[in-house]
């Protein structure tokens, strides 16, 4: 049986993203470039599924739980003319958490925890902000959400879950994902032709 292929949305951008504030899993909603990203990632779905062929309805659709992620599904399901509500929602596919340093600029994170902060920046990917998260668990949990899809799948979640899922599945490695800038308002397509971005 083919690997299930996954179109990939990162959720649009917030104020925090736009003034560089970590949100984590703290629930900031999309401001207006968000909406306008998130309805243009619909449009580039549905261009790829008339190139190919697909229904809009035959993946499957499902999000993060947080605000930022719900918005930025439903305004694509919006585009694609899906009714806005049909999607699941999978705690695993929330951001990583940054703990502490929720709301806090990455300068002020530095200031907060210095040793902390110096450790996190040699080794992203084990090193957790205080009361925070590893990607190594995110990478966990993103296996496991991976783990049980099964056929293709529209997820909408966050940069950090992109990241992780990139090494989950090989793209990546944890150093190179580790400062990877994931696009707002892209598609990114995991299948078997390896990973690919749409914008």
């Amino acid at each position: 049986m083919p690997a299930p292929t996954i179109y990939y949305i990162r959720h649009g951008e917030t104020e925090w993203n736009a003034v560089g504030r970590l949100q984590g899993v703290q629930d900031i909603p999309l401001n207006d470039i968000g909406r306008s990203q998130a309805a243009g990632a619909g449009r580039i779905l549905a261009d790829l599924w008339a190139r190919d062929g697909r229904s809009a309805a035959s993946p499957g659709f499902v999000a993060s739980p947080l605000g930022r992620a719900r918005q930025t599904m439903e305004l694509v399901r919006g585009t694609l003319r899906l009714p806005l509500a049909g999607y699941a929602i999978d705690d695993r596919l929330r951001e990583i958490g940054y703990g502490q340093w929720e709301g806090s600029t990455l300068a002020q994170a530095q200031l907060a925890d210095p040793k902390v902060f110096a450790a996190r920046q040699s080794d992203k990917w084990t090193v957790s902000p205080p009361g925070g998260e590893s990607y190594v668990s995110v990478q966990a949990r993103m296996s496991e959400w991976y783990q049980q899809l099964t056929g293709d799948t529209v997820a909408v979640a966050h940069g950090g879950t992109a990241r992780a899922l990139m090494v989950a599945l090989g793209f990546e490695t944890p150093e190179s994902a580790a400062d990877l800038m994931i696009e707002q308002g892209a598609v990114y397509v995991f299948g078997d032709g390896g990973l690919r971005k749409y914008s």
